[in-house]
């Protein structure tokens, strides 16, 4: 098997995924799916990309290999088993899904299928965590000796359903980069909520707080943390990652924009403890394992056709920090080589059922919740 056919279904935040997928080499056709049929047209015609007019459509065309889904946070669950059950490959944006239960139903579905599972975490293709991941392996961290992720966004003016999210429901990318750095899943949770919010914004899921902070430990002995807030908190947008190790530490720069801060430790002088720098340091761009067809998706409206190489090393600009056409390659690759997805039901998993378990700990004031494992 050569060339896939995929639908993508939402066209909202899933609008930035329909020309890359018809850009790679292992993709035959493109077909979508919106519910806002101006949005859907203009998509379509654009690219020239076929119409399905309803979801049903689409797992009822047995020419469709995969699907992603780039939905509405309810809706995850049941469209990706119904997708599974349709015997097609299924990647989904996250979180995975919105109980325990429901993410144990899509890993039985993905099972009893066949077919791959993968969770679209943006958070595991950033120019930022490649950085990280290549200075663990090459042994200038260090040993890594704690982990710290946040997720600070304010969400007045989305979709209803955003209304009173429990923060932690949607934490995968403050926990995600922890859970992939430290090769080992979340086996433990201890999480506070904080703060206050209007009456109305706690009807919908019953969820007091805007703001949530968890502890985690990990089955390897490692700990993280992590903070996320979703309401009525003055913080401008991040998405941090912030590893410390015994030789360099990486930090996250105070938006989500900026350059991140290497620490590096140094030896120990005459006075009391050892000599510290830092440096802020611009992030390369890891275009080179992409298929040169894609590679451009890793700088968005940045890349200049005329000077293609020049621009790629500049790392900056494109979607989620470069990590849309990575989402994209390992999702098609994986079908195409016949072997699970990096982010597959598992990984996916602990990732989701860590932040679930952590506000179910914030909703018991603090006591531990054992993670299950899928």
């Amino acid at each position: 098997m050569n060339k896939i056919n995929v639908a993508i279904v939402g066209l909202g935040f899933g609008g930035c995924f329909p020309e890359i997928y018809n850009y790679h080499p292992n993709v035959n056709t493109v077909g979508v799916f919106d519910t806002d049929k101006n949005r859907l047209d203009t998509f379509a015609d654009r690219l020239g990309l076929k119409k399905y007019r309803s979801f049903e459509e689409i797992l009822e065309d047995k020419n469709i290999d995969a699907v992603h889904l780039v939905t509405p946070i309810p809706l995850h669950e049941d469209q990706t088993v119904k997708v599974l059950e349709a015997g097609k490959h299924c990647a989904c944006t996250v979180p995975m899904a919105t109980s325990v239960d429901g993410i144990k139903r899509i890993t039985e579905a993905k099972r009893r299928s066949g077919k791959n599972y993968m969770m679209m975490e943006t958070t595991l293709y950033t120019y930022q965590f490649f950085y990280v991941k290549n200075m663990i392996e090459s042994g200038e961290l260090g040993q890594i000796q704690f982990m710290r992720g946040s997720h600070y966004q304010d969400m007045s003016g989305w979709p209803d359903y955003w209304m009173g999210l429990p923060p932690m429901w949607y934490g995968t990318h403050a926990i995600g980069p922890m859970v992939a750095l430290s090769g080992s899943r979340i086996k433990r949770v201890i999480c506070f909520g904080s703060g206050t919010m209007e009456p109305w914004l706690s009807e919908q899921y019953g969820n007091p707080f805007p703001v949530e902070s968890a502890l985690f430990e990990f089955e390897n002995g490692m700990k993280g943390e992590a903070t996320r807030s979703l309401f009525e908190t003055a913080r401008m947008y991040q998405e941090g990652m912030f590893i410390y190790g015994s030789k360099k530490s990486f930090e996250w720069g105070f938006t989500d924009g900026d350059d991140p801060y290497i620490t590096t430790l140094g030896e120990l002088g005459n006075g009391r403890g050892k000599y510290t720098e830092y440096k802020k340091t611009e992030m390369p761009n890891f275009h080179q394992s992409l298929p040169e067809e894609i590679q451009r998706f890793t700088v968005g409206g940045n890349f200049d056709p005329l000077n293609p190489q020049d621009s790629l090393k500049k790392g900056s600009g494109g979607g989620h920090h470069g990590s849309h056409p990575h989402l994209v390659n390992e999702f098609v690759r994986s079908i195409i080589e016949d072997r699970k997805p990096w982010i597959d039901e598992q990984l996916g998993g602990n990732i989701t059922a860590a932040g679930l378990c952590a506000h179910e700990s914030a909703m018991k004031n603090g006591e531990q919740i054992f993670v299950p494992k899928y």
